[in-house]
């Protein structure tokens, strides 16, 4: 099993609507799965989350976060999970 150093997962956690949060796509590879992967067990799990546990990014969240970054490769809208 891999450690992951603490720095690495902190630069992967933004703060969005007052919560700390991580984009699906990092909170999967945590984990070692595929994003899709990540979201079906979620969605099939849901009641085992609090009712705050992931969101979907409006419009204007998402381009202030590809703007953070630079051109992104992401596509389509992302969950937060936080």
């Amino acid at each position: 099993m891999e450690i992951i150093p603490q720095q690495h997962i902190e630069s992967k956690i933004f703060l969005f609507r007052g919560k700390r949060v991580m984009i699906d796509k990092d909170l999967a590879r945590l984990y070692g799965v595929e994003t899709k992967a990540l979201n079906r067990a979620v969605k099939r799990n849901i009641g085992r989350f609090p009712e705050d546990f992931m969101f979907q990014l409006r419009k204007d969240e998402f381009d202030h976060l590809r703007r953070h970054f630079g051109t992104s490769s992401w596509g389509g809208q992302h969950t937060m999970a936080g």
